[in-house]
């Protein structure tokens, strides 16, 4: 396979340089600066992700991949920060251009200045890829640090930029959300299309709630649930399908 085409979130395309290895690439680039000139979101330092973090497994993320393995150098959407090892394996998987959209660095930064009632407007905003334009989304478990206003925003956003037949995978907490719930963020490492590991990073906002299914399904009201599988970390992993009698077309 190809590598993959790379994009940050503002938007602006590189590719693999000739004989440069992506990972070291990619430790290089900067990441956005807020309007006090600190660093958002700087591209990280893989080379060591694979050593650092315990692994768990994973059962719809080759599910995900089988979608995406039927077209031809797919789009992919990923709303968490960039993991070079992440973009290596994509890469090598399926020759895709990949999106990065670290909306995780959107809820921390509103989270700090007090302003989360922004947030829904924030996701229409900056999510402006065209309508039916990606081919896999994902989402992670983002939506569990979001109030229901954020996550139905957010929610309609990617049913919009997904195309007929696309997938998007997300993660769902199953457990009861504490009153001392910790505040940090995971970083997903895949590992290989059965492991992911998990990276643990400090953050200002905690998970919300737990999302019932009923209110998943309502939040995704134009996708339908392909899989879901809850794993015995209490991770409920959920696999969506675009299908063109909900798309309109």
């Amino acid at each position: 396979m190809p590598p993959p085409f790379f994009s940050n979130s503002q938007g602006s395309g590189v590719a693999e340089e000739s004989g440069r290895g992506l990972t070291g690439f990619l430790s290089r680039l900067g990441g956005r600066r807020g309007a006090d000139g600190t660093a958002e979101s700087p591209a990280i330092d893989d080379r060591g992700a694979d050593q650092a973090g315990p692994v768990y497994g994973t059962k719809a993320l080759r599910k995900f991949l089988s979608m995406l393995s039927t077209r031809e150098a797919p789009v992919l959407l990923d709303l968490g920060p960039v993991i070079g090892p992440n973009l290596n394996f994509f890469g090598e998987s399926l020759g895709c251009k990949v999106f990065i959209e670290d909306l995780f660095t959107d809820v921390e930064r509103h989270a700090r200045a007090g302003t989360l009632a922004d947030l829904p407007a924030n996701f229409e905003s900056r999510l402006t890829q065209a309508d039916n334009s990606v081919d896999g989304i994902l989402a992670w478990d983002l939506i569990d640090y979001l109030d229901v206003p954020a996550a139905q925003a957010l929610a309609t956003q990617l049913t919009r930029l997904l195309r007929v037949d696309g997938a998007l995978l997300a993660f769902f907490n199953a457990t009861q959300v504490r009153s001392d719930e910790p505040r940090h963020y995971t970083k997903y490492v895949v590992v290989d299309d059965n492991t992911l590991r998990h990276r643990q990073y400090p953050g200002s906002r905690a998970r919300q709630r737990v999302f019932q299914n009923r209110d998943i399904i309502r939040l995704f009201e134009g996708l339908r649930v392909s899989d879901s599988f809850l794993l015995q970390t209490n991770i409920r992993e959920i696999l969506f399908r675009k299908p063109a009698y909900l798309s309109g077309q």
